[in-house]
Formats: C-alpha cells, structure tokens, sequence
C-alpha cells in the first residue's frame, strides 16, 4: 500500500496507530510489516517516522476483521527487560489494574497494580471514599531527563478525562478538609493539570496532561501519593521529589535498597504523606 494512494483506497478496517518499532529504525514510510498467526494476519504500514524508534502505522486484518482483537490474539505482553522470561497468558491479568475500562494506555499505571478487589472493598468498609478518572500513560512518561536544565524537558501529553460526578467528590472532599491520596504519578499529573487549567478547581472533562511536575511545584489536589520506586533521571522521580522532598524520598530509596524491595513496574510501592 503507497503512501500515495487516496484515502478510500485504504484497506477495509484500516486504522492508525502510535507504535514503537524494535528493531525498525531502518523502517521508513512506506514500509509494510506482515504478522502471522492462527488468529488471522495482522498487515502494517509505516505512514510517518518519528524519534526512538516511534511510528505512525496503519492496520489492518487480512481478510478484513477486527484490528483490536487481532493484537490481542496474536501480540505479547511487554514484560520489563529485568523477567527474564516470556509472557504467560496470566501475564494479561497481572499486567492490568482492577480500575481498567478504556483501552489506550501503553502500560499499566502501576501503583494500581497493588489493588485487588478484596482490598478495594476492605477501604471501602473503612469509610475511604473512591474516585475513579480515566488516563492513558504515554510512552513519553518514560522518556529520560536529558536535558542539563530540567526546566527545559518536555513531558509528551498524556489524554485523561475527568467525569463531573468526579470531580464534585474531589471538590468535596477538600472543602470537608479530607484528604485526596493519588493513586500513581500519571493520575497525580492529571488531577494537577486538570486544577492548573480550572484555576484551582478540578473540573470535569477531556484534555491532555502536559504539566511538567519537579521540585518547586505548587500542588493544589493531592494531599498523599501511593507510588512505585522509579528510575533516575526520569520525570516521575522528580514528580515524587516534588511532592515529599528529595532527601526525604531519597531516604525512603536507600532503604528500599537496604531492604531488598523489588522496584520498577512489578515492584513495591510506597505511601508518601
């Protein structure tokens, strides 16, 4: 398929996606990859190029068919490089957290993996109330800090929407004095910018995340933050160190280190207040 080809020459089902490709750096527009499975065959064209190793493709099942269910029948849960192993078909029930609905995160917001059910229901019992927003983690959230001034990093904008039922039990919950306890740094980077853009207030609806949160930053939501241990140099550690203090949270990492608990993805979380 050219690049060329007017838009209703498109294959039938034809959808676009944000993709990585590895190895593809040599992949250029035009290119055309085939994945083939009991399931069907999954065809894709590269249509833009972008840095590290991003593309723009289009997708599509041949004979025509379900795109979405096609990747999940013939794709791979992305483990962390540190398993050293292949996924299982219960990798794709680990790798979620129990307040999935939407599709279009390109990992798990991990501190939700902590959460189960049986322990959803036991804060619920203790009075905790809940206030669920949907976000999608970009893969910029786990982009390295490069440049020499922080101030000068980008973050990538990350979709997030914020239901006015929501929103009124934050409004809430702060005007009785309660305390907000974000769940993750991608919802604390919503919540944050969802309050920068209403002036305070967090306020119903759609937009993207493009806060930049590192220390100096005036936080106006939460009050608490549940969290995983995070890379260096990488903007959620400066999120964390923002929100408790350097020395404070580099503290907690060498006894984290001391004690031997298990960072990154499928690692332990810490409570910050």
């Amino acid at each position: 398929m050219s690049l060329d080809s007017p838009d209703d020459a498109k294959p039938a089902g034809a959808v676009e996606w944000q993709a990585l490709m590895h190895p593809g750096q040599k992949l250029k527009p035009g290119a055309v990859v085939r994945f083939d499975g009991d399931a069907g065959t999954l065809m894709g064209e590269v249509l833009e190029r972008h840095f590290q190793g991003r593309r723009t493709i289009r997708l599509w099942a041949e004979p025509p068919g379900d795109v979405d269910a096609l990747v999940d029948a013939l794709g791979h849960v992305p483990l962390p490089p540190y398993i050293k192993r292949s996924d299982t078909p219960a990798d794709r029930e680990r790798y979620q957290t129990v307040f999935a609905r939407a599709r279009g995160s390109v990992a798990a917001p991990t501190a939700g993996l902590h959460f189960t059910p049986e322990l959803l229901d036991a804060l619920t019992a203790r009075g905790v109330e809940r206030a669920e927003i949907t976000l999608h983690v970009g893969y910029g959230t786990f982009k390295p800090v490069k440049a020499d001034r922080v101030e000068d990093h980008i973050v990538d904008p990350e979709p997030y929407s914020i239901s006015e039922e929501v929103a009124e039990a934050i409004s809430r919950a702060r005007s009785e004095g309660r305390r907000v306890i974000a769940v993750g740094t991608t919802t604390t980077r919503a919540l944050e910018d969802a309050a920068l853009r209403g002036g305070g207030t967090v306020r119903p609806g759609t937009s993207m995340a493009d806060v930049f949160i590192h220390p100096g930053f005036d936080f106006q939501v939460i009050d608490g933050l549940l969290t995983n241990f995070h890379l260096p140099k990488s903007s959620l550690l400066m999120l964390v160190c923002a929100f408790a203090g350097r020395d404070r949270v580099l503290h907690a990492y060498r006894e984290a280190v001391v004690e031997r608990y298990r960072f990154y993805s499928y690692g332990d979380a810490m409570l910050l207040t």
